[in-house]
């Protein structure tokens, strides 16, 4: 279930402006349900290493369980700026796709690697 793309899109990208983007790998610590959240959603607490513990809002409810999201690693872009999501201050973005129902499947790493590593 692709969405469709537009011209801005789909525009090519220059190297500097995607290497502002800063994706980084965390293990997620903690997982709960957002009760205040007006479509299903988790709070999670992800451990970036030396960035941190930070906090997510992240609609992935209709694929995982708060007790299977701890311990998983998790791709995520740490530079937006924090955003009030349903009484939660979102520090990061949690980065997946959605698969063909569009669920929501996490981006992940096919190895543990250091908490806080970049996308390289």
């Amino acid at each position: 279930m692709d969405e469709p793309q537009d011209e801005e899109t789909t525009k090519p990208l220059d190297w500097a402006t995607f290497e502002r983007v800063d994706l980084r790998v965390g293990t997620i610590t903690a997982a709960e349900p957002n009760a205040r959240a007006r479509r299903p959603a988790y709070v999670l607490q992800i451990d970036l290493g030396p960035l941190g513990t930070k906090t997510s809002s992240a609609q992935i409810t209709d694929l995982y369980e708060p007790a299977d999201l701890v311990g998983r690693q998790v791709l995520c872009v740490v530079n937006f700026p924090p955003k009030r999501i349903a009484g939660v201050v979102s520090e990061v973005l949690v980065t997946g796709a959605p698969d063909d129902e569009g669920r929501i499947v996490l981006a992940t790493t096919a190895s543990t690697v250091p908490d806080g590593s970049r996308l390289a």
